[in-house]
Order: C-alpha cells, then structure tokens, then sequence
C-alpha cells in the first residue's frame, strides 16, 4: 500500500486509530491504547482486502471477528463498538472508488461474518473455561470431602472462601450448609437458603434428565453429575449456572451429603443469545437473516412424512432506481417499512419472513396443509405492498415480483429449493413485474439449462464445439447452385447437437455473439475456399451467405475483420453475402447502416433476411445498403395447399414486382415441395432454399448438387 498523505495505507491507519479509540475502553489488555491500535492494524487491513476482493470469502472475515476474541476483547460492547466502526468507517477509509452500492452490501456482509466468527471463538473459548472450572470443581469436591473427613478447620476456610458457590443437602434434599458466594448468586438470606429442600428447586427450562441423574445419585448409583440448570431469584430474574453434584460418603462408604458447586453463567448466557440473534437477524430490518432462514428450511424439509413447506421469494420492482434518486438513507426506511408490513403478513403457525438481502425477502410456511396456506400467504404479501409507502414527504408506490414454490418435506435440498423460487422470481419479473408466479419443474429445467449454456459458451468457443453446415441456394430459373447459407451448430458434451436458437440469444446477452460471429465468418470463408481450390474447375463460383446478428452490427470491428478475413483467406468480397434481420435494419439510423454501406461498397453483399415478418416501411428499402431480400417461410406456407393460396401469391407477386424495381434479388426460405418451387418461379423469385432441395450439412454435400447441375 501506498504511504504519502491521504493514501491508501494513511486512510487505513486513520480506520484503525478511530476502531481503537472506540474498543479500547472496554478490552481488558495490559497494552497501552497505541500498542492495541497496532495489534489491529492487520485486522483492519485484512477487513479491507475482503472489502475490495473478488469473491467473498465467509471464513476470512470470521477470522478477523475470532482473533478480536484473542485480542480480550471479550466484552460484548468491544463487538457491538466494532461493527458500528466497519459499518461507518470500512467504506469510507478503504472503498476507494469502487461502487459504493456493492461496497456497503459487501461490508454488510462482513459484518455478519465476523460477528460469527466472534460468537464461535467466544463460545470455544467460554468452553474451555467451563472445561476448566469442571476440572477444578471436582478436585474442589476431593478437597471438600477431605476436609470433612481430616479437619474441619481446613475445610471452612474452603468452602468459606471458594469463588463459586458451594451448598451441602442431606440425601432427602434438606439444604445443611451454604457458602457467601452461592447467597450473593441467589439474593437470599443463609437461614431462608437452608429452609428449602433440593427437590423444590425446579425449572421449566430443566433438562429431561436432571431428576433421573438426581435420583441415581442420592441412591448411590452415581458419584456425581453435570448440568447446566436455571433457577429463579426472588426478584423475577433468572439464575443460569453450571451445576456438579457430587456424592459425599462417610468413612464406611456408605451415601451420606450432596455436594453442590454452582458457577453464575447468566451473563455469558445472555452474551451468547444476544450474539445469537445478531448472527441470525438482519441488522437494518430486524428479521431472521439469511442464515436462520436457511436453518429454518431446512427443519421444515427434513420435517418427515406428511409434512409439506411454501416459499415465496419476493424481490422488490425498481429498488435500485428509488436507492439511486433518493440516497441509501431512503432506501434503508423503504426497505424497514416494507419488512414492517411483510412481518405482519406471517400471522400463521409455521409462518416466517426472512430477509435474503439488498430488496430480497422470503416467506416460508410450513405444515400439512401448505399448499392452501401458501397461496393466502403470497396474496398477502402482494396486498401489503398496494399501499404506498412515505418516505421524506414523498409517496412512493413498491411492487414486487413473487416465486412461489410449494412441496413435500424430503425431496429437496434447501438449495434446490431456493434456486427454484429464485427461477420463478425473474420469471415473474421477465413478465412485467408486479406478479407472483408459481415454480414449473419444466421451466425450471429450461432456467438452469439456459444457464448452463450460458457459463459453457466461452470455453465451447475455445475447445472448438461449433462446426457449420451449408444449405444450398438455388437458382429457380435453372436450377443451379448458386451459394449456400453457413449456419452454426455446437455439438455440447451433453446436450448433443444445439441449433442456433438455443444458443444465440445467449450469446448476444452474454456479448460473446461478436468472437463467435468472428469465428463464424472465418471459418466459413476459409472452408469455401478450399471447397473452390477443390471443386472450382466443376462447378461456379460459391457466394457464402452468414448472418449477422445486430449486436454485432454495433461493433466497431466489423468492417474492419471482414477485410481482414477476406483478404487472408484471398476471397474477393463478392463472394460473401452478409444476412441482417429486417427488424435490425428498419428504422436503423445513418451510423448504424455506416459499416453496412462500406462493405456494400467493397463488393459484400447484403442480404434484407425474414423480410415480412415486422412492420417494414416499405419506403425505407430505397435507403438501405442491400441488394437482396429473403422472404421469410410464412410466405411460402399458403403454396403447400393446391391450389395456393391466392392471397398469399398476390403478395409475394407484389413483393418481387417491388424488390426487381428496386433492382434487388429475391430469395425464398422454406421450400418444401416441387409444387411450391415452381409457384415461385413463376412469380418471379431469384433463388430459394430449403428441404426440398437439401437439408444443412457438410460443404462437400454441395459438390454432388452442382454435379447433377452440371450434368443437366
């Protein structure tokens, strides 16, 4: 890091300094308040390398709120204190200028991390302790028994002085004797301690066990026992303690006293709880964070047979554009006031809202008869959001958009479950928003394949899983073939052969439609040249015909690889027909149709593709850079029929008698029969292709069409 003035390592050190002037009263160190701003000076700067990494790393961050635990600072405000300090400071000092929405739900994040990773060292450590304080109870115990046996003197001064509190009962639960630490620990008098009897000593929060373990002992079935058990002060309050009962024998060895050794655990019970509900519960809305939703789910999925479970998971419509305009302030009440009213929606048995975080909340609902129950649930969740919602004197209307997933406990992980809801969520979203929609194992499987797709399409195009094949264009007057249209297809090690509508959407979201359209052109362009080095004294020139997506048609690259392309490959332009969609063309503006114009100049040409099927402007054909227009195969659907449709001949005859006036060829996609061939033919169509006159396949397969053309 960088040390000059207001730098990355100045701003750290000015984190830390601000961290350990707030701890530093309440840490029990020896060290002076510069010597623990060192000790956490690696701490902060570990803080700020999770704040600014990749990938969030859980177990780093707990590690940070563990070693604050080997630092002493064992004192549940040192925990409160820090998470206050990284939720102000940890952005500020060390965001730099990274995107401060992801930075604070990244620091929030941490937060809840370390404040486990801070509960489980203080609980391992609290162990110990336990462990230790047993150890020394029982050799308390020796000592005690001793002392009865050898010297009452010694053991006064023993239980007199003994830190934790001591008691001895008779075998029928008379209390005998009681030491000033067990009085201080119950608020009583030693006259009103040694009138009860052991067996009134009851809690409703005692173990099962307790009075079993009780029974063996005065029976002299048990030397002693352990437990933690709860007892009620005068006052209302309640006592936690750890508790070892041992048994005391006389000289013969017969049952004689029970020996109880008390330790307070109250507050380190209550420390625990409280760091509990702050490792389960969201800071800002107060709801069971992701954590505990999770613990919850998968309870009610392991719930047994009979047993059924409802999710829904709402993610709130246009969060970040009201987070944007207003400031993370107004977001932060919005998303209150919203937890607020989903709270009051799980009225049920079995009902818990949780929040996953950002504007993601979830609704479970578990028991029999869920599958009625989850429906209620969702439509109550929708009507709570029908209210606007005030904030800073503006009224601000939320929607949300809702995946509901109901089922059998036992047949899902948590996970599956999630990614389930998660699916039906966008789905809902992708529909406009403002909806609930229920999951559908089928499009469930088509999110996840889509998915799938999706993170294998780079690697694909490196491990050479694409491969083209050609379908023929003929010529209608003579029957010749005059091209071929390349079109791409990627064998996936699973999924087998994929068409292009699998996989092209995909990649023009993904943007890595512009590489594979690269390599499309090229690889295309370099298979017809070799096909014509092969096959060019039998047969035509072949022009190639590849389409073009429009994202591609955005790229600043473009014109420039073509030329490139060709020109290693030593093809001339007019051996390339480039086919853009008519929805991508009309209405395109002049920098949009610039590149197209100078490959048109160059020689490329241009093809108009699925030409009818949107609401062209006819007028606009006169200004676009294209020498050919591929009628889509609706046209072609009404000649099947004999005799044809005579709407449907009307049309094409006008859209031929339009594109020859204009001095554009004619091509017709999804020819099928004879019949239909030679009704285009007549209407005055220049080429066509489809299965009447092959199927796509391998270049070759076009050498033994030219040779039936040569042939006659």
């Amino acid at each position: 890091m960088s040390a000059e003035p207001d730098g990355p390592e100045d701003r750290l050190r000015r984190l830390t300094t601000i961290w350990s002037r707030a701890v530093y009263p309440v840490t029990s160190t020896s060290l002076t308040r510069a010597e623990f701003a060192e000790q956490l000076l690696p701490l902060a700067r570990r803080l700020s390398e999770l704040l600014r990494a990749r990938n969030f790393d859980a177990d780093a961050a707990k590690a940070v709120g563990a070693a604050l635990v080997g630092a002493h600072c064992t004192d549940p405000e040192a925990l409160v204190r820090t998470l206050d300090c990284v939720d102000a400071y940890l952005v500020l000092y060390c965001g730099e200028d990274g995107p401060q929405d992801e930075l604070r739900l990244r620091s929030s994040r941490l937060q809840h991390a370390m404040a486990a990773g801070y509960a489980q060292a203080l609980r391992e450590r609290t162990r110990a302790e336990q462990e230790a304080i047993a150890q020394a109870a029982l050799r308390a115990q020796g000592v005690v028994a001793q002392a009865l046996h050898a010297s009452e003197a010694r053991f006064r001064a023993v239980f007199e002085g003994a830190a934790i509190g001591i008691g001895i009962a008779d075998l029928d639960g008379n209390v005998l004797q009681v030491n000033e630490a067990l009085l201080r620990m119950f608020g009583l008098s030693e006259q009103t301690l040694r009138g009860r009897r052991v067996q009134d000593w009851v809690h409703p929060e005692d173990a099962p066990q307790i009075h079993r373990l009780y029974e063996e002992l005065v029976r002299g079935e048990r030397e002693h026992y352990h437990v933690e058990k709860a007892f009620n002060r005068p006052d209302g309050t309640v006592l936690w303690t750890n508790l070892t009962v041992s048994l005391l024998r006389d000289a013969d060895g017969s049952p004689q006293y029970q020996l109880a050794l008390m330790e307070d655990t109250t507050e380190r019970r209550l420390l625990n709880l409280r760091l509990r509900y702050e490792a389960t519960h969201d800071a800002l809305t107060g709801l069971p964070n992701r954590t505990l939703f999770f613990e919850r789910l998968e309870k009610a999925l392991n719930a047994g047979e009979g047993q059924r479970f409802g999710l829904c998971y709402l993610d709130l419509d246009g969060f970040k554009t009201i987070n944007d305009s207003l400031g993370h302030a107004a977001g932060d009440r919005l998303l209150v006031e919203v937890a607020d009213r989903l709270q009051s929606c799980a009225t049920a048995p079995g009902e818990m809202v949780a929040r996953l975080g950002g504007d993601e909340f979830v609704a479970l609902t578990t028991g029999p008869d869920t599958e009625r129950g989850i429906d209620e649930l969702a439509e109550r969740i929708m009507n709570a959001l029908v209210t606007p919602i005030s904030i800073d004197g503006r009224d601000l209307l939320v929607r949300g958009s809702l995946g509901i997933v109901e089922g059998p406990a036992g047949e899902r992980t948590a996970a599956e479950v999630l990614r389930s809801a998660d699916i039906t969520m966008y789905r809902a979203k992708s529909a406009g928003g403002n909806r609930a929609e229920t999951a559908d194992p089928e499009a469930d499987a088509r999110a996840i394949t889509r998915h799938g797709l999706t993170t294998a399409l780079p690697t694909a195009l490196e491990r050479g899983e694409f491969f083209i094949e050609y379908q023929p264009l003929v010529h209608l007057g003579d029957g010749s073939v005059r091209g071929a249209e390349a079109l791409v297809r990627w064998l996936h090690p699973q999924h087998g052969v994929l068409g292009p509508d699998r996989f092209i959407p995909l990649a023009e979201h993904t943007g890595l439609i512009v590489p594979l359209g690269r390599w499309v052109l090229e690889e295309s362009i370099r298979q017809a040249r070799a096909w014509r080095e092969r096959h060019g004294g039998q047969s035509g020139p072949l022009r190639i015909n590849v389409n073009l997506s429009p994202c591609q048609l955005g790229h600043p690259g473009l014109v420039q690889d073509t030329v490139d392309i060709l020109e290693r490959a030593g093809v001339a332009p007019d051996a390339l027909c480039l086919e853009v969609t008519e929805s991508a063309l009309i209405g395109a503006d002049d920098d949009l149709l610039k590149p197209l114009r100078r490959l048109a100049e160059m020689g490329v040409d241009i093809a108009l593709d699925d030409f009818g099927t949107g609401y062209s402007n006819l007028a606009n054909l006169r200004r676009l850079p294209v020498s050919i227009l591929k009628l889509d195969r609706s046209f072609t659907q009404g000649m099947q029929r004999f005799p044809a449709d005579p709407v449907d001949l009307k049309i094409v005859e006008g859209i031929v008698s339009l594109a020859h006036s204009l001095d554009l060829a004619v091509t017709v996609e999804g020819v099928e029969t004879g019949a239909q061939a030679e009704q285009l033919r007549i209407l005055g169509c220049d080429t066509a292709q489809g299965w009447y006159y092959a199927r796509p396949g391998p270049l070759e397969r076009l050498h033994d069409l030219t040779l039936v053309d040569a042939t006659g």
